[in-house]
């Protein structure tokens, strides 16, 4: 028979075959006809129910296609939804809507006698499976959904009424324990409560309970309780013998031969990989004793056990805490004979908050065995109690799902023999502090682990047939457990469907595929959303923005100046996400998302004003170019000086207090500086787009990023259209035209060189036309163009030096001796090469000193001084390698393994152009790495080199 659900999840069920109704609105829509079932519902009831605001375009048009959809999923179930002349009808027997069903019980139990009342209240709230319409969010669906929720507390009361008359008080108390706190003034509720502690024996808290309320009522409405609960409480005085219920249906007290609880629930059917933290949750909880431990009364050594934090990293939701949990207590069950407990303390639920301590130590104590009248109404001495009865006892207890430590410190035994497992979103610190609780921290699958785990849901056959797609649906997941087992069900329910499509689905929607459950539990952003409940707004803005700033991590100081926030109130923000487990702090001090918690917060950052949003990208935008800026003038202070303007003063850069500490800022930032630029190129920051390619140009050089300097020269190119300053134009066409020519796009190359240099020639700029010079000079060389590169070349310089620029002027001084050298006149070459190592000595330029240096060792070497070509290209090579100059290391290593293979030192020619290789390769210089490759070879038959003494 099939079952319509709204009581929960809103669906469709034919036995244990799920009938999918849709997408989010196509459900809304479904569950408007299904409140009103067998009634008409108007097609303006429909959209104002469904679309309280912002309707779509054509919406008329969009309810009959929702409808038609609905009618061809239902029609098979024979479910049928039929137009009327003014609206829409869902015909259905009532009883296959679990609504329906739950309030004709509701009144069929009312009518009873109390024996037949009991079993139909319990018929009737077992149709709620959580919120109704779970999931689901409009204004009308709100106001039905709180009905709902009245109906669902007025009929769990009078089945408590019933319960008290038939005597069964001890049966409702961990519920109104939890009612008693949920409705702190409902004096039904109070009243109920006070009868069933003072029949179980606990006339105190009873008494204790009425105190509490009467002075809440009149603090809170100013008024006294009602004659009913006045009475009801002098009755509780006088002991009035007319509460006690009828001997004949007192239930019996606990009694010792009660067997153990086994409130585990059942292991996980999924539950895959996790070796390693099996195996460290095995050493933290079953380690041997010391000598220090008691002995057992048979004089042999205890088990110890301790308690032990699981806590998520790079995701609190969905991470595989309480699977690990149970895995390994289900593993180690036999290690408990005296029973396990469980309890789920709700700290991060999606209807409920977070369970009392007292709730859970009360449901424990019952699960125990205790006798009621034992129990005293104070926590501390129900703990106290709770210690006693565990005393000795090899019990295991997991506390799922907890908020806070304050939940979970009463219920930690103070027996050694028994065992504890705590799982939590946040990293409970004071309980790990004062406690001594032992911490885990889960991480992602491995792959090998992903990999498993999609085999046991979708089967070997399809992971075998499309091993490459199956790597790609790990890629896109990261590795995040709850992704892919909703990925997993995905593929299973459409076994028809092939990966690859899924995959492309995966691709093109990210988190909103994991979204489309109508289970929040199985939604990877409704899950995640729950570890948002308990921060404050500071904190969720702080969350948010993190998922929009670029890069795929970020420092403490960029998150100061993206939030604005002082030092203090910053770093408080970041660790209450780093508590609550939806940022991670990894060495180097840089805070990270997993990519699927950065999409969620990416999400959330849309409700921030635009303003706000704007402002902070604006700020951290601000921080990098400044401080990327700053590191490059250290690197190259000979550099012209072209600033930005200046940061902001709520947001000072970063101040590198020498080249290596530049170069390392930069190495650890360069993701993030690049998706900085692209960033800033999408919001129309042209000045942050241009400046950071400029100060991003020093290090890309020295670095070999041939294609990322090409990248951000070409953003840049855009960029510099929408700069006022004249020269900006001419430059970036220079500087892109030297990425094009390194990277051997010749063409493009000189297509830009030359627009830089009719552009510094109109502009009547000197120093624009000597740098493009000079660059044209090394593009025609790299092209084989030696001569036309030395005429460049001495243009260069005589421009540079009507300038009076003396560091420029050695620059271009020493490419005319190297091109000089090339073309075999040697003496010019060493002429301006040692002019330039004058000059370059003089202003103290190490990085000019070492490719002069290099240049020279070139003129040894084609003049037959190997020696001295060695000596003068191992001086080059330490300055180059102080600077962190790996692209000039490279170049100078393959130069100088010729002159040791001219002076017969082959190993020394072999180390140097294996490691010459190695840099080719990572730096993507391909051809120059296939040239040195054929030197070795070419090395490796020479015949060995001829000794003399």
């Amino acid at each position: 028979m099939v079952e319509l659900r709204l009581l929960g999840d809103v669906g469709a069920w034919n036995g244990d075959r799920r009938v999918e109704v849709g997408h989010t609105r196509q459900r809304c829509v479904f569950a408007v006809l299904a409140v009103d079932i067998n009634r008409v519902v108007t097609v303006e009831q429909l959209l104002e129910r469904v679309w309280p605001e912002d309707l779509p375009h054509r919406v008329r048009q969009v309810l009959q296609n929702y409808l038609s959809r609905l009618r061809l999923l239902l029609s098979p179930e024979g479910i049928g939804i039929e137009r009327r002349p003014n609206g829409y009808v869902l015909l259905a027997d009532p009883d296959v809507v679990d609504l329906h069903r739950f309030r004709r019980l509701v009144v069929r139990a009312r009518r009873a006698d109390d024996v037949q009342a009991l079993g139909l209240f319990d018929q009737a709230l077992a149709f709620w499976q959580g919120e109704p319409f779970t999931g689901l969010d409009t204004p009308w669906l709100a106001a039905v959904r709180t009905g709902l929720e009245r109906e669902r507390i007025a009929a769990q009361l009078d089945r408590i009424d019933v319960a008290l008359r038939c005597g069964r008080h001890t049966e409702v108390l961990t519920d109104l324990f939890a009612l008693a706190e949920q409705e702190e003034v409902d004096e039904r509720v109070a009243a109920q409560f006070m009868l069933a502690l003072h029949r179980a024996g606990r006339t105190t808290a009873a008494l204790t309970h009425y105190r509490q309320l009467r002075a809440r009522l009149i603090e809170q409405c100013g008024t006294e309780p009602g004659t009913a609960l006045q009475d009801l409480h002098q009755r509780i005085l006088d002991t009035d013998s007319s509460l006690t219920p009828p001997s004949t249906m007192q239930e019996t007290p606990a009694k010792a031969e009660d067997p153990a609880p086994r409130q585990l629930p059942a292991p996980p059917r999924w539950f895959t990989g996790r070796v390693s933290e099996l195996a460290r949750l095995d050493q933290a909880l079953t380690a041997e004793p010391d000598e220090a431990h008691l002995l057992s009364e048979a004089g042999s050594r205890t088990r110890t056990a301790a308690t032990v934090v699981i806590s998520a990293i790079g995701g609190a939701g969905g991470i595989g805490k309480t699977w690990l949990a149970l895995a390994w207590a289900h593993q180690h069950a036999e290690r408990f004979p005296d029973g396990q407990l469980f309890v789920d303390l709700h700290g991060f639920s999606p209807t409920q908050e977070p369970m009392a301590p007292a709730v859970a130590m009360r449901g424990f104590l019952d699960a125990l065995g205790v006798d009621p009248s034992r129990i005293p109404a104070d926590l501390d001495a129900q703990a106290a109690l709770y210690r006693s009865v565990l005393n000795g006892k090899r019990m295991f207890l997991m506390l799922d799902n907890a908020a806070t430590a304050e939940q979970v410190i009463p219920l930690v035994p103070g027996s050694p023999t028994c065992t504890v497992l705590v799982t939590s979103r946040t990293k409970l610190a004071s309980l790990i502090d004062r406690h001594g609780v032992r911490h885990l921290q889960l991480d992602v699958l491995a792959r090998a682990e992903a990999r498993a785990l999609l085999t046991r849901r979708i089967g070997a056959d399809r992971v075998a047939a499309e091993p490459h797609v199956v790597d790609e649906l790990i890629d896109l997941c990261g590795g995040y457990p709850l992704a892919l087992s909703i990925t997993a069900r995905d593929v299973a329910v459409r076994p028809a469907i092939p990966l690859t499509e899924v995959a492309a689905e995966l691709r093109e929607l990210g988190l909103a595929m994991l979204d489309h459950d109508t289970d929040p539990a199985a939604s990877l952003p409704a899950v995640l959303s729950w570890s948002m409940r308990r921060l404050t707004d500071e904190h969720r803005t702080v969350f948010g923005l993190l998922g929009i700033t670029p890069g795929p991590d970020i420092t403490f100081p960029a998150a100061a100046a993206l939030t604005g926030l002082s030092p203090v109130r910053a770093r408080k923000a970041l660790s209450a996400l780093e508590q609550t487990s939806l940022l991670d702090l990894r060495p180097g001090g840089r805070y990270a998302m997993h990519d699927l918690v950065r999409a969620y917060a990416g999400i959330t950052a849309r409700d921030l004003p635009d303003d706000v949003r704007k402002t902070a990208l604006g700020r951290v935008m601000d921080f990098y170019m400044h401080t990327a800026v700053a590191a490059d003038r250290i690197l190259d202070p000979h550099r012209p000086l072209v600033s930005p303007d200046s940061p902001a003063p709520a947001i000072p850069p970063l101040s590198p207090a020498d080249p290596a500490s530049a170069m390392a800022w930069l190495k650890a930032e360069h993701a993030i500086l690049l998706a900085t630029q692209r960033a800033a190129a999408e919001l129309g920051l042209h000045d942050v787009v241009w400046h950071l390619a400029r100060a991003l140009d020093t290090f890309h050089r020295r670095q070999g990023n041939r294609h990322d300097a090409l990248a951000v020269w070409r953003t840049a190119l855009d960029a510099a259209a929408h700069l006022p300053a004249p020269t900006t134009r001419s430059r970036t066409h220079r500087n892109l035209g030297r990425a094009c020519s390194r990277l051997g796009l010749h063409e493009e190359a000189a297509r830009h060189l030359g627009r830089a240099l009719a552009l510094a020639v109109h502009q009547r700029d000197p120093a624009e036309q000597a740098h493009t010079r000079q660059q044209l000079a090394i593009a025609c060389g790299q092209q084989g163009n030696d001569r036309q590169a030395l005429d460049h070349a001495r243009h260069a310089v005589d421009l540079y030096r009507t300038l009076d620029r003396p560091v420029w002027e050695a620059h271009a001084l020493n490419v005319v001796g190297w091109f000089a050298a090339r073309l075999g006149e040697f003496d010019t070459a060493r002429d301006h090469c040692s002019a330039a190592l004058a000059l370059y000595r003089h202003h103290h330029h190490p990085d000019g000193e070492a490719a002069t240096l290099d240049s020279l060792a070139f003129v040894a070497h084609r003049i037959g001084d190997h020696q001295q070509a060695v000596d003068r290209y191992h001086r080059a090579l330490t300055m180059f390698r102080t600077h962190g100059d790996a692209y000039e290391v490279a170049a100078t290593l393959d130069r100088l393994g010729h002159p040791h293979a001219a002076l017969g030192q082959h190993d020394q020619a072999r180390q140097a152009w294996q490691e010459a290789l190695e840099l080719y390769r990572e730096q993507g210089r391909n051809e120059d790495a296939a040239r040195v490759q054929r030197q070795l070879a070419d090395l490796a038959s020479a015949p060995p080199p001829r000794y003399h003494r």
